[in-house]
């Protein structure tokens, strides 16, 4: 492909489901799917999952860095060397790992609470 050729577009929901496998893999927890499609103009989904600490955060960032490398998917990243909240954004897709107490803290799914909400306890 050369490098005038568009990229092909990755879909937003097959995008948050790598994403979600990923994060999966390492051992996420509590990974969550909100659908802002109907209720946001900012990105269509939110991935929301919780890491064991501030190291295992920055693991799962660079696990889904890994993953959308080179695939000119990942944005902006945020939060990465504190490791509390780590912000992904992948345009369509953000994703947010937190620590328990963050996320408690800044309760995105309450302040989202109108979104369709999809659990993924096996990853799946």
């Amino acid at each position: 492909m050369s490098k005038d050729t568009p990229k092909k577009k990755v879909q937003p929901k097959a995008l948050a489901r790598r994403i979600i496998k990923a994060v999966w893999d390492k051992k996420a927890e509590d990974i969550v799917l909100l659908n802002l499609k109907k209720i946001s103009g900012v990105t269509d989904y939110f991935v929301i999952c919780t890491a064991s600490s501030e190291i295992h955060a920055r693991v799962l960032s660079d696990a889904v860095s890994d993953k959308l490398k080179g695939k000119d998917l990942i944005v902006h990243i945020e939060g990465h060397q504190a490791g509390r909240w780590v912000l992904i954004d992948c345009f369509d897709v953000v994703l947010h790992i937190f620590v328990a107490e963050t996320r408690d803290y800044y309760g995105l799914e309450k302040f989202w609470g109108d979104a369709p909400k999809e659990e993924f306890p096996d990853g799946k």
